[in-house]
């Protein structure tokens, strides 16, 4: 079982940045099992979206093209928690951000994913 919890969230005008944290817990077996974790957000009314993801032990990274040269995701494996810093925030980004962990590849879908936070709330203002 894997236990995620975000932080970090906030209201940030256009053009600021906030630095986002997951807290990774796995209880009954190593962290080194992880396959990858990423970052989805969901805006009001819209359906969740893809971010960018990272391979746990691998340091791969792969990120949505709304999110290519203004997010970086990162881990620390010593401290088992998952970053995304976002620089030239835009209106646009305002949403829940949430962290899920995928046994495998995770890729670009929700579905692959089947640990999830519970969110921390992004707002942008212009």
């Amino acid at each position: 079982q894997v236990q995620l919890v975000e932080s970090g969230g906030g209201l940030v005008q256009a053009g600021g940045s906030l630095r986002l944290s997951c807290a990774v817990s796995t209880r009954t077996f190593s962290s080194s099992f992880l396959g990858y974790l990423g970052w989805f957000r969901q805006a009001p009314g819209k359906e969740r979206e893809f971010v960018a993801a990272m391979g746990w032990t691998s340091g791969s990274t792969v990120y949505a093209d709304s999110a290519k040269g203004r997010f970086t995701i990162s881990r620390d494996n010593a401290k088992n928690t998952l970053s995304l810093q976002m620089n030239t925030l835009k209106p646009e980004d305002t949403a829940v951000y949430y962290c899920a962990s995928s046994p495998f590849g995770g890729g670009t879908y929700d579905s692959g994913y089947n640990y999830w936070g519970q969110g921390t709330q992004v707002t942008v203002s212009s």
